[in-house]
């Protein structure tokens, strides 16, 4: 699915609801305090995301979305600090400040990867009716710039009712899908949305049903769509994915399998991005199940409020189904963003070039000892020119797309890299890995990037394993 989105069009998506900053302290605890039965958590970390509609617009962002920003926040330090945090992803805002409000920060205490305690910071009183016409007359102003319009409603006061009616008033004119994460259990609030995303809970709460099979199922989204009027009825379903009633009154479900759950906070922000990014992309909402299922295993996997990219998704996608070799072959451009992406995760990057025509045992026993030296191996695989260039006009045996898909297979291979020049200087630089490996033979010898990695090891051949010694036999028995 990931390859046919158009890359030449970034979807341009609004989002309107409560912003907040989500405050995570993050330490270890191994005893109880002695004035009272509780743990002492040792805090070695201070983090700060944004939250809330936030954690939407940031969803957005890390999928390639062109993204603005409405909403009403207090006139406080931490609407000063939501509002750099905008600003340094690039997202346009709209922000109203109000003197009367006090912008949201929920505290998180996290020890052991698990959450001891939460402290909210915050007012919940809805907006006045002159930051409503604010938002009113602003959306009225930019609604033609956008493909579709996401409401992040987390009950702060910004999504009131009369302000959602104004917004569905003119997103009807405009034809504009309009995508929606509810709160509360008065559903007729949201009458005239595309969508809205409740979870099983929510819907229980909302419809009065109890879901508890298939057909209590078909019944509760009945009534979501007679309720608010919606296009797609919709549930998520956490473990069991999301189901849509059709156009045909029949439940479809897109079921999800999560490698393994840490946290579920902001799942639902990432659906609801994921829906909206694929929509705006002109995908059929089944299509745009599916990719939100994959968008929410990703984050789910995460501590805290996370977003995936769209390489995480393809990969994790691969992940589920047995991934495709294929998509361990990357470009320059591709190895740029994984490498990226990698070292954010604090991976040990090693790096290794040569041109493996006609695999054979030395070959895999060298990658397998390069590899442990690692978190991930990179492999940069000389292409048919560079090998001719280096082992004469009749090399290589293999041509460049069968090495790369052989060596692609490989387990302690990660990601292989064709490059076509003398050297793989230039693909050492982007990827600037922490161990950069060589054969043995390169002992006193320079080592083209050495400079730029973090180490260099040397791994010694099998003896009598070499591809030039498998060619002679073949010629031998040739003749």
């Amino acid at each position: 699915m990931l390859d046919s989105f158009n890359k030449e069009h970034k979807p341009n998506i609004l989002v309107i609801g409560d912003l907040m900053i989500d405050h995570y302290l993050w330490g270890s605890t191994n005893r109880i305090s002695p004035e009272a039965p509780v743990q002492v958590v040792d805090v070695n970390k201070e983090t700060t995301v944004l939250g809330g509609a936030g954690n939407v617009v940031n969803n957005l962002v890390s999928l390639g979305a062109e993204v603005m920003v409405i909403s009403v926040v207090g006139e406080d330090t931490v609407s000063s600090e939501l509002t750099q945090m905008l600003e340094d992803i690039k997202v346009k805002h709209t922000l109203i400040c109000d003197k009367n409000r006090k912008t949201t920060k929920k505290s998180r205490i996290i020890a052991s990867a698990q959450q001891i305690i939460r402290y909210d910071q915050e007012s919940k009183v809805d907006i006045s009716a002159q930051n409503e016409e604010e938002i009113r007359t602003k959306l009225s102003n930019v609604i033609d710039q956008f493909d579709v319009i996401l409401i992040s409603d987390y009950g702060k006061g910004v999504i009131t009712d009369t302000l959602m009616s104004k917004i569905i008033s003119l997103t009807s004119q405009k034809k504009i899908k309009v995508l929606v994460d509810p709160k509360g259990d008065d559903y007729t609030k949201y009458i005239g949305s595309y969508l809205l995303t409740p979870n099983k809970k929510e819907a229980q709460e909302a419809t009065k049903i109890d879901i508890n099979d298939d057909e209590s199922l078909k019944v509760a989204l009945r009534k979501l769509h007679n309720t608010a009027g919606l296009q797609v009825p919709m549930i998520t379903l956490s473990e069991d994915g999301i189901a849509i009633l059709d156009e045909n009154d029949n439940v479809v479900k897109k079921p999800t399998v999560a490698r393994e759950v840490f946290d579920v906070t902001g799942a639902g922000d990432t659906v609801l991005a994921s829906l909206g990014y694929c929509l705006a992309q002109g995908k059929n909402i089944t299509d745009s199940m599916e990719f939100a299922n994959l968008a929410a295993g990703v984050v789910v996997g995460k501590i805290g409020s996370a977003t995936a990219t769209q390489e995480e998704i393809e990969e994790y996608k691969g992940s589920l189904h047995k991934s495709s070799i294929e998509s361990h072959i990357k470009t320059f451009d591709e190895i740029s963003q994984t490498v990226d992406r990698l070292k954010k995760q604090n991976k040990k990057i090693v790096f290794t070039n040569g041109c493996f025509d006609i695999l054979h045992k030395g070959h895999v026993q060298y990658l397998d000892k390069a590899k442990s030296f690692g978190d991930v191996l990179i492999l940069g695989l000389n292409s048919d020119a560079s090998v001719s260039a280096l082992k004469g006009p009749n090399r290589p045996i293999n041509n460049e797309d069968d090495r790369g898909y052989i060596l692609a297979a490989l387990e302690s291979v990660d990601y292989v890299v064709k490059f076509t020049d003398d050297t793989p200087l230039s693909l050492i630089e982007i990827v600037k890995p922490d161990v950069l490996v060589k054969g043995g033979d390169y002992e006193g010898k320079k080592v083209v990037g050495s400079e730029i990695a973090g180490e260099l090891k040397l791994v010694q051949f099998v003896d009598g394993k070499s591809t030039t010694k498998t060619i002679e036999k073949i010629q031998a028995c040739e003749s």
